[in-house]
């Protein structure tokens, strides 16, 4: 396996991502979406979710298919950059028919960015015209770090920030994933100089830092515990592919994908956690052995977003007013 053209989450055939931010909030939107709806599911591992719309996806519901899905900072009040997308959608035509009616089905994910030094003193709601933005800025190519939902996220030692992978299966199939990373735990070792996602990292995708040759379990005293005080955390994650999924499918493709955030943060799924996994497939390329295919396809999707939580790290990039120090600026102090 090989990551595509872009390693980035839009190498699926189909998608497009889009995103946007507020410097001074310190917080900010990403939206996935596509040409026509998608199948979609989730699965929830994370013991504090903020979420909306996401029983539809489960595999009884009736809703075949969504038209984004978002990701959002802001914790609750987060939930409503949905709504901008959604607005957003049935301007433009789209959404699920009923009769006369359209409604453009948009799931929505948050996580928590409160505390993080950004001016959280609005008068206005700000989440729905971020969301607007995110997709009005949707396209196959985009940015990674403090951008989007990443924009003001944090791990325990570092600035998080929104990450992206892919990689083409031997049998032509794409999977990707996008990640908003701002966990409770970290995503370095504790000496903070290499990746827990170092093993499956490919050509320096992440700063080519390599294992640590002195591992150690035993987790620092979390920097992040201080600025926060432990109250909110959260990985969100959307992963995807172009073969042909139902939602049962898409479901344990979710399931199988939450394995990558046990390998690059350590801890994860905390009580403390709100720790997501959204997944779609856009049904470009038919399943012939969909048993070891599926495996294969959730053991992809694992890996692309192992690596993904690392590249949003390693992507941030300092702010004013930060709280936490990025992964370079730290690793560039120590060297000088």
């Amino acid at each position: 396996m090989q990551p595509g053209p872009l390693n980035l989450i839009s190498d699926v055939a189909g998608l497009r991502v889009g995103n946007a931010e507020d410097a001074a909030l310190k917080s900010g939107v990403s939206v996935v979406t596509a040409e026509a709806p998608f199948v979609a599911s989730v699965a929830v591992m994370g013991g504090a979710p903020g979420t909306r719309e996401t029983d539809l996806l489960a595999p009884d519901k009736s809703a075949p298919g969504v038209d984004a899905l978002v990701l959002s900072g802001g914790s609750a009040f987060g939930l409503a950059a949905a709504q901008g997308v959604m607005d957003a959608l049935h301007g433009a035509g789209r959404g699920f028919q009923i009769l006369s009616a359209r409604v453009p089905i948009v799931p929505a994910a948050i996580l928590f960015d409160l505390l993080n030094g950004g001016d959280k003193a609005w008068g206005e709601n700000p989440y729905p015209a971020l969301g607007r933005a995110a997709l009005a800025a949707a396209g196959p190519r985009f940015e990674l770090g403090s951008v989007g939902t990443g924009c003001g996220a944090q791990t325990a030692m570092h600035k998080g920030g929104l990450g992206s992978a892919s990689l083409v299966l031997e049998d032509g199939i794409t999977v990707g994933a996008l990640v908003a990373v701002n966990p409770m735990g970290s995503v370095t070792t504790p000496s903070g100089r290499h990746f827990w996602a170092a093993p499956f990292e490919i050509d320096g995708e992440f700063g080519g830092l390599g294992i640590d040759p002195v591992p150690d379990i035993i987790l620092p005293a979390s920097r992040k515990a201080s600025a926060m005080a432990g109250l909110g955390n959260t990985t969100i994650a959307v992963v995807a592919t172009d073969a042909d999924l139902d939602k049962a499918q898409c479901h344990r493709m979710a399931v199988a994908a939450h394995d990558g955030i046990g390998r690059a943060i350590l801890p994860a799924h905390s009580p403390m956690d709100g720790d997501l996994v959204f997944s779609a497939a856009t049904g470009h390329k038919a399943l012939v052995a969909p048993g070891m295919q599926l495996a294969a396809i959730g053991h992809a999707a694992s890996l692309c977003l192992s690596r993904a939580i690392a590249r949003a790290v390693w992507e941030a990039t300092p702010a004013p007013k930060d709280t936490l120090p990025t992964l370079r600026a730290e690793l560039q102090s120590r060297s000088s």
